[in-house]
């Protein structure tokens, strides 16, 4: 599994993000149910996670309130 950057959640499109975290979110089970412990892959399956619904987000915010937002 390769990480997934900011910048790269940030260029899919709405169904390609949802797609993407149903697969992650599945990893993500996959990983807890091999080894009991937190490794760094279901750390980095979970950044993931938060990367894309960060960049949901973040669409959903009209660009008025984020012209305000970079202002503060």
């Amino acid at each position: 599994m390769s990480i997934l950057k900011a910048k790269e959640a940030i260029n899919f499109s709405p169904q390609q993000r949802k797609e993407k975290l149903k697969e992650l979110k599945l990893e993500l089970v996959k990983a807890n149910v091999t080894s009991q412990k937190t490794t760094s892959k279901t750390k980095e399956i979970k950044k993931a996670i938060s990367r894309l619904l960060g960049s949901e987000k973040s669409d959903s915010i009209p660009p008025k309130k984020k012209e305000e937002l970079k202002e503060k």
